[in-house]
């Protein structure tokens, strides 16, 4: 089951005058790329799908749009944390694991017993939400440890894999965030021409291309490199056997 992993970039500021359809503050305006990355195993990460939306429209309205592929299990961040999006992504068939936030009610089912030695704290079976506007499924609830020492609750739909299994899974999340680095740094917008929202995701598809095109071509010269080495290494051996070659029958011909 493939991994895709989902998430926002930091906003992006824009002209208010020229981009009204950007909607982010009063006297700014600003827009934002969300972002499915597949992610296979740590050598093999790409993008897949990305959206471009006004700052100020909320991370989870676009859940439904990037979440469409039941084959898939999906990795994504608090900011996307819906209990509704949940109930429904659950009866509709979708897998995920997300974190939840610091002030999430929650009422406990059952909890799990854990190996004393693993990374994971505690494992419950649990409801979310109060009592007024709680989930209809049971959902299943881990709490470990990050790299930092920060408690981490984590929240699944998925009850078939191992509860390090599942933390492993959300560990994963930290590709999206390598990939958005990187891109800020190779691709650095100084200036827009464009004032429509189309332009805007025309534009991120193509850079998207551009830079993908940027890392196949680089790679490629890193494997002419290696080529070229070894090809100069097989010239030079076989120079210097030809030349021992000559020699000693040289020196078999002489009287």
């Amino acid at each position: 089951m493939p991994l895709k992993i989902i998430d926002s970039s930091s906003t992006l500021p824009l002209n208010l005058n020229n981009h009204k359809w950007a909607t982010f503050r009063k006297t700014k305006a600003g827009i934002k790329l969300h972002l499915r990355l597949v992610f296979m195993d740590k050598d093999n990460v790409y993008p897949e799908k990305s959206v471009i939306t006004p700052a100020k429209e909320h991370d989870r309205n676009q859940l439904e749009v990037l979440v469409d592929d039941k084959e898939a299990m999906y990795v994504f961040d608090r900011g996307y944390v819906d209990d509704e999006r949940f109930d429904r992504m659950t009866d509709d068939g979708y897998f995920f694991v997300s974190r939840l936030k610091k002030n999430a009610v929650i009422r406990k089912v059952t909890s799990f017993s854990l190996p004393d030695d693993g990374t994971v704290l505690s494992e419950k079976m649990v409801y979310i939400g109060t009592t007024q506007k709680r989930t209809e499924n049971v959902f299943r609830l881990l709490e470990v440890m990050d790299t930092k020492g920060n408690l981490l609750r984590l929240i699944t739909n998925r009850f078939d894999s191992s509860a390090e299994e599942i933390s492993d899974i959300y560990r994963s999340r930290w590709a999206i965030e390598l990939f958005f680095k990187w891109l800020k740094t190779t691709c650095r917008n100084k200036a827009f021409l464009w004032n429509e929202r189309n332009c805007y995701t025309e534009s991120s598809v193509f850079s998207a291309y551009y830079l993908l095109l940027t890392c196949l071509i680089q790679l490629e010269i890193e494997k002419q490199k290696i080529f070229t080495a070894n090809h100069s290494l097989v010239k030079e051996s076989a120079l210097e056997t030809i030349l021992c070659l000559t020699r000693k029958f040289e020196e078999r011909s002489s009287p």
